[in-house]
C-alpha cells in the first residue's frame, strides 16, 4: 500500500474526523469559558476581594514601583504578572469542570450491555 492510499485511509476515518471536529470546538469552547470567566466570574471574585483586579497583578523584579502592568512592561521592567496566572488558574479549573461534567453526563446516558 503507497504512502497516499495509507494517508488518504487515516484521514477519512472517524477518529481523525472526530479529531477536527473536537479541535473546532474546543476552540469556540474556550471563548466562552473565557468570556465567562472574564465578563461574569472575575468581577464577582474582585468584588468579594476589596475590588482587586487579578489580572493587573504584578511584582516588578527591579524593585521600582509602578501603577500599571502596562506602565511596567512599558518601561521594560522585568515583572511577575502573578494576576494572570490566578486568571489561567480558574479558566483551566472551569474548563476542567465543564468535561468533567459532560463526560460523566455521556457516561450516564449510554445503554449498558444486557448480561446474559
Amino acid at each position: 500500500m503507497g504512502m497516499m492510499q495509507e494517508f488518504r485511509e487515516f484521514a477519512v476515518k472517524g477518529n481523525a474526523i472526530d479529531l477536527a471536529v473536537g479541535v473546532v470546538i474546543g476552540a469556540a469552547f474556550g471563548k466562552i469559558v473565557n468570556s465567562i470567566v472574564n465578563d461574569m466570574l472575575m468581577p464577582i471574585v474582585g468584588v468579594l476581594t476589596g475590588g482587586i483586579d487579578f489580572k493587573g497583578r504584578f511584582y516588578a523584579l527591579d524593585g521600582e514601583k509602578y501603577e500599571t502592568l502596562e506602565k511596567a512592561l512599558a518601561a521594560k521592567a522585568p515583572v511577575l504578572g502573578y494576576g494572570n496566572l490566578i486568571q489561567s488558574i480558574l479558566e483551566f479549573v472551569i474548563v476542567a469542570f465543564a468535561i468533567f461534567m459532560m463526560v460523566r453526563t455521556i457516561n450516564r446516558m449510554r445503554v449498558e450491555p444486557v448480561k446474559k
